[in-house]
């Protein structure tokens, strides 16, 4: 029985992470994580609030050149992701990613209004090209470069003699596509101006992204993505690469807009976000997936069995960054009955007080600074909020700790009585 539900839920959460669409997203968006990077921490040392620092860099003009990498990155998300989207999509799709990539960018600015400036001059806003861009970014990028694919299937390209240089070929082949799925998009972009929206990225923004944030945002989807997450982890199947799609489309999107608020100089009890990457990266998975850093210091040092004592000694320096496979597969926490609800209870505890206390401020929130995978506990705090996240996490290990201490004494108290039988034998 438990093997057919193993066998069903592997099916179906194969069937999401190799959906083409999903995929492309996810690959596209993993694609621009140095962008992410060298954005938050341009934001985080522009707008770092420590008074003498910040006349510091103020009096001497460091600001601007801090603050200068992340205009040309968070600011201009939405055009490296509906590049990236778009030449993924392409590729995977046996198709030219840089020429769907740039068929999508085309058509993205299309649909993206220009200001007038007082001297006559027009210019691109930076509204709809950062964060608030990043939705249209990637309906733009999936539909525009499916049209191409279409289009180009349907053999209305350009085919060139032989002896033409491959390069030259492509180009050619790619022409008649390209301008058909541009006149799609310039004739959506009219219809939007004649709307009471101006614009096709104004409704989508309205209608589609400040809603879904705001529900994504929300601790009753926290739940339901932690739960996800840890439920599929239980039959072996890697939860967050299931979830990755929602969890950076959405995300991303929220802690972009904390970084926006905290480099000009917003107070971080007043920023707009309390879920973002980087709520789940600093709470929910302190540890790894199942907030398993607890267990293993637990383990290392208070274990009586030799077998669990060892295999905690060998786990925890992987746990500070985020590393438990070990603990997963070693102790194991895949199908074992005895860990099943310490491993959902954990995170769901890290998920839920840390948002309360955000919630009520009875601590600020966190700045949005995207982490790197396998930042290590206590610096990830650091680097997003102040030593009041480092507290929170102390006490979230604690807790976590307690959590799985009753169900592991059980597998320990086993283990322990193994040791003693082989010893006697």
């Amino acid at each position: 029985m438990n093997n057919n539900i193993q066998e069903r839920i592997q099916i179906v959460a194969a069937k999401i992470s190799e959906n083409a669409y999903l995929k492309a997203v996810t690959e596209g968006l993993m694609a621009i994580l140095p962008v992410m990077i060298i954005g938050a921490f341009s934001s985080l040392l522009s707008g770092m609030a420590i008074a003498p620092y910040q006349e510091f860099i103020t009096n001497t003009g460091l600001k601007p050149i801090l603050a200068l990498p992340s205009s040309y990155t968070l600011d201009l998300l939405a055009i490296y992701a509906v590049f990236f989207i778009a030449y993924k999509f392409a590729s995977n799709q046996g198709k030219e990613g840089a020429a769907g990539g740039l068929v999508a960018l085309i058509s993205f600015f299309l649909l993206t209004p220009k200001a007038a400036l007082e001297s006559g001059a027009n210019a691109l806003p930076y509204q709809f090209l950062g964060a608030q861009g990043l939705f249209v970014a990637i309906i733009v990028g999936l539909l525009a470069t499916r049209l191409y694919i279409l289009i180009s299937d349907f053999g209305w390209v350009i085919k060139m003699p032989e002896g033409v240089p491959p390069t030259v070929s492509k180009s050619f082949s790619s022409l008649v596509p390209s301008v058909v799925v541009a006149i799609v998009f310039l004739i959506i972009s009219a219809i939007f101006s004649k709307t009471g929206y101006g614009s096709a990225h104004a409704f989508i923004y309205g209608l589609v992204q400040t809603p879904l944030q705001n529900l994504s945002g929300s601790l009753v989807s926290l739940i339901v993505l932690t739960l996800v997450v840890h439920v599929l982890w239980i039959f072996g199947i890697h939860g967050m690469m299931v979830i990755l799609p929602i969890y950076l489309s959405v995300w991303v999107a929220l802690g972009a807009e904390n970084m926006a608020a905290f480099e000009a100089g917003v107070a971080l009890s007043d920023m707009p976000n309390i879920v973002n990457t980087s709520f789940f990266s600093v709470f929910v998975l302190l540890g790894g997936s199942g907030a398993t850093l607890g267990l293993a210091i637990y383990m290392t040092f208070f274990a009586k069995s030799k077998r669990y004592k060892t295999l905690g000694r060998l786990a925890l320096p992987g746990s500070f960054f985020g590393i438990n496979e070990p603990l997963i597969f070693g102790l194991p926490i895949v199908l074992n009955p005895y860990l099943v609800i310490p491993f959902i209870l954990a995170p769901l505890a890290n998920a839920v007080i840390p948002y309360i206390l955000m919630s009520t401020g009875l601590i600020h929130k966190l700045n949005g600074f995207h982490l790197p995978l396998g930042t290590p506990a206590g610096l990830s705090a650091m680097l997003t909020g102040t030593v009041v996240i480092v507290l929170v996490q102390l006490v979230l290990v604690v807790i976590d700790m307690l959590i799985y201490l009753p169900f592991f004494r059980i597998l320990d108290k086993v283990a322990v009585q193994q040791e003693l039988e082989g010893e006697e034998a």
